[in-house]
């Protein structure tokens, strides 16, 4: 234990700023992800004919392995953070494209005619009424999509990218257990903290009347 701690001290510096590579890299790849899916999913509810083969090619982007989906950014954008930015910008698109289109589909079609009925065009429904009875399930996609994308942005030091992985990669390289454990507890913390980070938010997002519905 004591080398641990030691090995935290000596390598302070070098350690915060994997932290910050790593969170850098996550936090563009996931809004990005945000701006993409968001405004993808609220049109994909729009036309029905497109919605499943869209979300299904995205289903099929979740279920290329990682280092594979990596290794084919090389070829493409060479090595470093923008290689491996794009790589976790595909994966986090999944579940809050899913969340956004599931959310706005299970607005009450009752709430919506009621609306069209006081003369909203589609635009006023969507912003007023649609929109903030689906946000909660959006941001629980964003949620989502933040905690997975810390998680595989370990990854991004393979081809580069920096983070917390070097920790990983390099600890089991030289067979240094003290690096090993520091950026797996490093990587878990961040994650920890952004669980509750975006749970607050996600909170702070959903209408009073929800969340006392939630509650009961």
């Amino acid at each position: 234990m004591s080398e641990f701690v030691q090995f935290i001290q000596e390598r302070h510096e070098q350690i915060l700023l994997l932290i910050w590579e790593h969170s850098y890299i996550s936090f563009v790849a996931v809004m990005a992800g945000f701006l993409v899916s968001v405004p993808l999913g609220i049109i994909l509810t729009r036309t029905e004919k497109m919605n499943r083969y869209v979300i299904g090619f995205v289903n099929i982007l979740q279920t290329i392995p990682s280092l594979a989906l990596l290794g084919l950014m090389i070829p493409l954008l060479g090595i470093g953070a923008v290689p491996a930015i794009v790589a976790l910008f595909l994966y986090s698109l999944l579940p809050m494209l899913r969340n956004t289109f599931t959310g706005i589909m299970e607005v009450d079609p009752a709430l919506k005619e009621a609306a069209k009925g006081m003369g909203m065009t589609s635009f006023q429904i969507l912003w007023k009424v649609e929109l903030p009875l689906s946000i909660s399930i959006i941001m629980g996609g964003f949620r989502t999509a933040t905690i997975y994308t810390i998680s595989w942005a370990t990854l991004a030091a393979v081809i580069g990218g920096g983070g917390l992985g070097y920790l990983v990669f390099t600890g089991l390289g030289v067979a240094n257990d003290n690096m090993l454990l520091t950026g797996a507890l490093a990587t878990a913390m961040l994650a920890t903290i952004a669980d509750f980070i975006t749970r607050k938010i996600q909170n702070v997002c959903t209408p009073k009347g929800l969340r006392s519905n939630r509650a009961n």
